[in-house]
């Protein structure tokens, strides 16, 4: 795409921006963000931004879509972003009702079959964002995708995620990344030019004076992104910082843990300076070789003084964090290779310390009455059999990640 076409790229990249004055409502599980998202899209006058990895087929899928719909019917420039591989059963019910209400449906690299082999490693950047925008004055970022919470065959319900409701001068920010997106990927998609210049033009950007108001007494914060250009790392390097400046505690709740050498040499060296770090991670296997890859990382981890505890009351689909007792983090980035090395991800930075004691609290919660820790004593006397598991699913991991040319980078 055309530069002359594309707003700036945030000042700092590769630094979090953080923007004073917002209100941050912590939401949890879809059970509190879907009313919350379903309230700012039906007060809609202007416009709507929706990004989602799933968009699944259910009773959720329905409420937002019927809203996107209702919005897009009374004149309200709609517009839903899906991943191509995550949205690729998008139901045809959906999109023609969003269709018929003049909504707008973009899907992030479509192309979702194995062959050629040589396109692989292009086809994992997936865009695996949760973010949604209205009128630029109210936002969500998270990990929450458009999936019914209580649908989880197999697995007692529900999900456990969070996400953020912003208001305040960093929503303009999520608008302003919304809308770069979205025109990036018209231009990709047969050539599409939906109305491009209008999305970027300053007046479109700040629709009305509250989006950019900064809040009196107000909470600050920094929404931080991860792509394949200039902020191939900001996520990673955020979160980097905040371990190496914690004091006191870290605490870090992620269902897919996989990092590569300098992520877990900070947590080592917090746990060896003092610090307690905690990491709440999923017990359950849903993919086997990251299941079992991530759990090569648990004895070194372990032995540095870091506390692991296992989530098993639901399906984990977090990925938060609190750092000492006035920063936190929450959004849609796991800290594996997907996330840190291939996807489109959405966090957002906190330093607020009543926004970090809420999330510490229920992330307390969590670890007290769903999670159990694994002591290293136990650990170190695991049978033969699981310790050959765990040894194959990190070589398969690492030999995967080698052939797609990020085993030196991670």
């Amino acid at each position: 795409m055309p530069r002359c076409c594309l707003p700036a790229a945030p000042a700092g990249a590769g630094v979090p921006e953080y923007v004073p004055g917002n209100r941050l409502a912590l939401l949890r599980n879809g059970e509190q963000y879907f009313p919350a998202l379903v309230a700012a899209i039906d007060a809609a006058r202007l416009e709507i931004f929706l990004e989602t990895y799933i968009f699944a087929d259910d009773e959720t899928g329905s409420l937002i879509a019927e809203a996107l719909a209702r919005a897009a019917a009374r004149g309200v420039a709609t517009h839903l972003l899906i991943d191509g591989f995550g949205g690729k059963d998008f139901a045809p019910r959906f999109r023609d009702m969003l269709a018929g209400a003049g909504a707008r449906v973009l899907v992030f690299r479509p192309e979702v079959s194995p062959w050629p082999p040589w396109r692989q490693r292009t086809r994992l950047r997936r865009m695996h964002r949760k973010l949604a925008c209205v009128d630029g004055s109210v936002a969500f970022v998270g990990g929450i995708n458009v999936i019914d919470d209580y649908d989880t065959p197999g697995q007692i319900p529900p999900r456990y995620d969070y996400a953020v409701r912003i208001e305040g001068p960093l929503a303009a920010h999520a608008r302003q990344a919304a809308a770069r997106l979205w025109l990036q990927v018209s231009w990709a998609t047969l050539g599409r030019r939906w109305p491009g210049w209008r999305l970027l033009h300053p007046r479109a950007a700040r629709p009305h004076p509250a989006a950019n108001a900064a809040l009196p007494e107000g909470q600050k914060a920094a929404l931080v992104l991860r792509d394949n250009l200039r902020h191939r790392r900001d996520i990673e390097l955020a979160y980097l910082e905040r371990i190496g400046a914690a004091r006191t505690d870290i605490v870090i709740a992620c269902a897919y843990f996989f990092p590569g050498r300098r992520f877990r040499a900070a947590l080592a060296e917090a746990a060896r300076r003092g610090v307690r770090v905690s990491l709440l991670l999923q017990a359950k296997v849903e993919y086997a070789l990251l299941h079992y890859a991530s759990r090569a990382l648990y004895g070194r981890l372990l032995g540095a003084g870091v506390h692991i505890y296992e989530y098993h009351r639901s399906f984990l689909h977090a990925k938060v964090a609190v750092f000492d007792d006035d920063a936190a983090c929450v959004g849609s980035s796991n800290i594996d290779p997907m996330s840190l090395l291939f996807a489109r991800e959405a966090n957002i930075f906190v330093e607020d310390r009543r926004f970090a004691g809420e999330l510490r609290r229920s992330l307390g919660e969590a670890m007290r009455e769903g999670a159990r820790r694994v002591p290293l004593r136990a650990w170190r006397k695991m049978s033969p059999l699981r310790r050959l598991a765990i040894w194959a699913g990190y070589r398969a991991a690492r030999l995967l990640m080698a052939l797609y040319g990020y085993g030196r980078e991670h």
